[in-house]
């Protein structure tokens, strides 16, 4: 399937200008900028564009997860003395307990209680070697999710919660068109660029859509600290393709259209999903796949995506795809035309030769 070869990470590395990272989403969402790539050529258009350079027959894969508000106030009672803490859940460990980062995190040991707002406590369980905690709340299920979206705020990335706190705005700027399914705690960013307009006219120009799951992790934004790719542990997140999505893409394929992914979610979880035979087949778990030039792409001929961080696992993933040089030749064409950068950025239309 592959042969990854002993990159060093400083091979994904590149300077970006910080007026360039994306502080809000352009409105409306379709006009974003598009770095349209494919078959070596290279064009700077907008989103609204996909209708006319796509093709008839192709297929556009989204991710449907829903990003919930899992950023928390609260505070910690101890002895008297309240220490505000702000927690953010990272990854759901069963119907009452959530993996979370916590500020301050040294103020917090096991079997201390936090209490957020008037609606809801946890007790922390355990603190891991990582920084996290395992909070234990004081609900389940339908009746802790409910509590968290009545109290939470989106989950900004970090490069942006570093320069603005989160705001009603984000509420609908940081959730996609087709976000039906709770459980991710990032959104699948280059959908935000699509909106009702847009998906129309794709499907007057005979593209199509379909739907796959991949709940996005906290994972997404950890940097790659190892110095080669090869000593890299990709984090693990969940998903699904339910029978008829993988019969509508094998049918695709075999009437000659394309797959292409609209982020690296979608392409991650079609991937995991097709076997050496180029078949997708019905899917449901959890994948830690991690791809990385050699990487032999099995089902997705093209990508939609965002402009993505130094040394992360989604430049060597679109690295893979287009070739490492081709990718930092495409970055530094968008950073000479000033094409705004990660998740409330500009997006590409990258497609292999």
């Amino acid at each position: 399937m592959m042969d990854r070869p002993d990159l060093p990470v400083d091979a994904f590395d590149f300077d970006l200008p910080e007026d360039l990272i994306a502080l809000r989403p352009v409105r409306p969402r379709r006009a974003a900028r598009m770095l349209h790539a494919e078959g070596g050529a290279v064009a700077d258009r907008t989103m609204a564009d996909l209708p006319d350079v796509l093709r008839s027959g192709d297929l556009l894969v989204f991710n449907d997860t829903r990003v919930l508000p899992v950023q928390l106030s609260g505070a910690r009672e101890r002895d008297g003395n309240s220490v505000a803490i702000e927690a953010t859940l990272v990854e759901r460990l069963d119907t009452g307990r959530w993996r979370a980062f916590a500020k301050p995190g040294r103020r917090l040991k096991p079997g201390d209680q936090v209490t957020f707002g008037e609606r809801l406590s946890a007790e922390v369980q355990a603190k891991r070697e990582d920084g996290t905690l395992d909070l234990a709340f004081d609900r389940e299920g339908v009746a802790l999710d409910t509590a968290i979206a009545t109290i939470g705020a989106m989950p900004l990335p970090p490069y942006i919660a570093q320069r603005r706190p989160a705001d009603s705005r984000d509420v609908e700027d940081y959730q996609t068109f087709f976000a039906a399914r709770d459980g991710a705690v990032a959104a699948p960013t280059a959908a935000l660029h699509f909106d009702d307009v847009l998906l129309a006219a794709l499907e007057d120009a005979g593209v199509s859509t379909a739907t796959v799951t991949l709940h996005v992790g906290a994972g997404t934004f950890l940097p790659v600290k190892a110095e080669t790719i090869r000593d890299h542990r990709m984090h693990s997140e969940t998903g699904e393709i339910d029978a008829g999505t993988a019969d509508r893409i094998n049918a695709t394929k075999a009437a000659g259209g394309r797959i292409i992914s609209v982020g690296t979610t979608s392409l991650r979880v079609l991937e995991t999903a097709t076997g050496e035979d180029g078949r997708i087949v019905p899917w449901q778990g959890s994948t830690d796949i991690f791809i990385t030039p050699g990487y032999r792409f099995r089902i997705i001929d093209g990508l939609v995506t965002n402009f993505h961080l130094p040394r992360s696992t989604l430049l060597m993933l679109v690295s893979a795809l287009m070739g490492v040089e081709e990718i930092r030749t495409l970055y530094s064409h968008a950073i000479s035309k000033g094409y705004r950068f990660y998740s409330y950025g500009d997006g590409s239309l990258l497609i292999s030769s």
